[in-house]
C-alpha cells in the first residue's frame, strides 16, 4: 500500500495518518488506534490489518501493508457481503506465513 492508500475504509483513515499516529503516540496497545479518527471502529474490516500495523510499530518497523488497494478494498466488499473474512487476504497483506 502507498502511504496515501486507506486502511479504514469507513473513516478514509489512510496508513500515512496510521503511521503517523502510532509515531506521535507510540500506543500501547492496537485498539487505541481507533483514536486515529476513528479507525477500526465502523466494519471491523481493518482491525486484524490495524493489529499488524501496531506489531510492526512495536518491533521499530515502518508500518506497511503488502497489498494493493484495490484487492483489499475486494476483500472489504467480499467481507461485507459475507460476514466472514477472507483469510488469504489477512496473510497477504500481512505478510504471514512468509519466509523470513
Amino acid at each position: 500500500m502507498d502511504p496515501d492508500d486507506h486502511v479504514c475504509l469507513c473513516f478514509r483513515v489512510s496508513l500515512r495518518k496510521i503511521r503517523t499516529y502510532l509515531n506521535r503516540e507510540d500506543p500501547p496497545v492496537a485498539s487505541l488506534i481507533s483514536e486515529c479518527l476513528s479507525a477500526g471502529t465502523g466494519c471491523q474490516w481493518c482491525v486484524p490489518f490495524l493489529k499488524h500495523l501496531h506489531a510492526q510499530h512495536q518491533r521499530g518497523e515502518t508500518p506497511d501493508l503488502k497489498i494493493s488497494p484495490e484487492k483489499y478494498s475486494q476483500g472489504r466488499s467480499a467481507y461485507h457481503k459475507s460476514d466472514a473474512r477472507d483469510e488469504g487476504i489477512v496473510r497477504e497483506a500481512t505478510g504471514e506465513g512468509e519466509d523470513s
